[in-house]
């Protein structure tokens, strides 16, 4: 014989009052994989039986649920979905007590679609089962209709928060950028971009390459075809264990004598001959430096230097 499907939960009146309402009910229906649900949990309370029992009848007549009707929350679904409740301010008393019991997540609960209640009505038949399906089938309706009375409100949004995601992105970005920039600002030993030698500026261009021979850790290619001991001299500046080449047109160069002296006192200089580049270009270990004008002769006219962000071994690889 079976079970009595209608065992009442002991609630005093006015609880029953307020949870039959349909507003409360509409607070009940989640949105799970797409699709408006409502809980076991809560559809017992409204229904009046416990938990348990209600599982019981539908398990007793569970042809009736195919997947699209009822399904049982995945443990992530279930971990969502208690946040979920815990943070809103419209749950009965009841309800956060069932959440805090499934804090453990030892039972995974049972979502119903709304195809899954109206099927509800065949499985409880009690008087107080048929008028709770008759709210909660209304419920639903009200749900629907207040989804597409309100679609293009969603849609906008939902534009918003996506423009508002993107904006948070480019000022993350410009964040970075600048604070790039303020760290280059307060950095007093990194290493210059791009900018210029005016008329006269010796002294500061004799201090930038300098500083940029003592940076290199591994190697300092120097690409100019008018070279002399100055050249030379300010090379002993780098670093113990830093080679240093210097690519020159054999035409225009005449450091043969210097070189040989140099080479018998400091760490040897490589000298490579070179007919094909006009410019100048600095390479301290991988960065690529362009400069306007021979090292020799800076600050004796406008010059522009920069960093370049290019593979050294494109233009060493082209040298001939």
């Amino acid at each position: 014989m079976a079970k009595d499907n209608s065992e009442l939960i002991d609630v005093n009146s006015d609880v029953k009052d307020r949870v039959m309402e349909v507003s409360h009910i509409q607070s009940l229906i989640y949105v799970i994989r797409g699709k408006q649900v409502m809980l076991d949990s809560d559809l017992a309370i409204l229904y009046q039986v416990e938990t348990k029992t209600f599982n019981q009848a539908v398990k007793r007549n569970i042809e009736r649920f195919p997947e699209d009707f009822m399904f049982q929350l995945s443990k992530e679904e279930s971990q969502n979905l208690i946040f979920q409740i815990a943070t809103s301010s419209s749950r009965s008393q009841n309800v956060t007590l069932n959440v805090e019991r499934g804090k453990n997540i030892k039972y995974l609960p049972y979502a119903f679609t709304e195809n899954g209640v109206a099927m509800l009505s065949s499985v409880l038949r009690s008087k107080t089962a048929i008028e709770v399906n008759i709210r909660i089938m209304r419920a639903f309706t009200a749900m629907r209709s207040f989804l597409m009375n309100n679609a293009h409100m969603f849609k906008r949004i939902e534009t918003i928060e996506h423009n508002y995601l993107l904006l948070n992105r480019h000022l993350s970005e410009h964040d970075k950028k600048f604070e790039e920039i303020l760290s280059r600002l307060d950095d007093k030993d990194s290493e210059p971009i791009e900018g210029f030698f005016f008329e006269g500026q010796i002294f500061d261009a004799y201090s930038l390459i300098s500083d940029l021979i003592r940076k290199a850790t591994r190697r300092i290619v120097l690409i100019d075809n008018y070279v002399d001991d100055r050249i030379l001299k300010v090379l002993t500046k780098r670093g113990e264990g830093v080679s240093a080449t210097i690519y020159t047109d054999p035409r225009h160069s005449q450091i043969n004598n210097d070189l040989r002296r140099h080479n018998a006192q400091y760490p040897r200089i490589d000298v490579r001959h070179c007919t094909n580049v006009h410019d100048r270009f600095m390479i301290i270990d991988d960065t690529v430096y362009f400069i306007g004008g021979s090292i020799k002769d800076l600050g004796k006219k406008i010059v522009a230097f920069s960093q370049m962000h290019q593979n050294p071994n494109d233009i060493l690889s082209k040298l001939r």
